[in-house]
């Protein structure tokens, strides 16, 4: 088990990371939120974890451990798989995924892509507690300021290899200044519609 890395970023990727570690490069896939903190030549120090199949070894990596924690945990959900687990965390962060289960949000969970109803049912039945508690009880207290988590989506196309203006002009494309709170659960939405409007310039 490859419980952490710490090294030099030599490549970022809209869904991966490249980081060096004593001369070889390993590649682990990450969150949005996740790459969004990373520099190309800066230091990484992600927890990760790694899935092994009969034709691959497969490295996940995470900002901290409650993520990597998180990811684990929904996996043992039936039907859940690495790649999915990853994608309720690009969606989600980890205290809205068990404020979700906790308060048996089937729409919360099934803004995440390619999980319906039926699969919102099951991580509710099959998780139930074993998520933890969110941080703050309710978790209404201590969200980031709505102008933090536009600046949030700036940050993480930059860190993708887009200047700053560019990416201001696409997030304010996907969500004008008069759109209203950004909120923490549309952040990944939000940098997806970006990209997609960044790819359309770029082609």
């Amino acid at each position: 088990m490859i419980a952490s890395l710490r090294g030099r970023v030599v490549d970022l990727r809209l869904d991966a990371v490249v980081v060096e570690v004593g001369g070889v490069g390993l590649l682990a896939h990450a969150t949005p939120g996740t790459l969004a903190g990373l520099r190309l030549g800066g230091e990484a120090h992600l927890a990760t974890s790694l899935v092994v199949r009969e034709d691959a070894l497969t490295l996940y990596a995470f900002a901290d451990a409650d993520e990597r924690d998180v990811f684990e945990a929904v996996q043992t959900v039936s039907g859940i798989g690495p790649r999915l687990a990853l994608a309720m965390l690009a969606v989600h962060t980890p205290d809205a995924l068990r404020r979700a289960v906790a308060t048996e949000d089937l729409a919360a969970l099934q803004r995440v892509p390619g999980i319906g109803r039926k699969g919102a049912q099951r991580i509710v039945l099959e998780l139930g507690d074993r998520l933890g508690v969110p941080a703050g009880g309710d978790g209404t207290g201590g969200a980031a300021p709505v102008a933090d988590r536009r600046d949030t989506v700036v940050e993480a196309l930059v860190g993708l290899g887009w200047n700053a203006k560019a990416a201001e002009d696409a997030v304010r494309a996907v969500l004008p200044d008069d759109a209203g709170p950004l909120a923490e659960d549309d952040v990944a939405a939000v940098l997806r519609g970006a990209l997609r409007v960044l790819g359309g310039a770029r082609g």
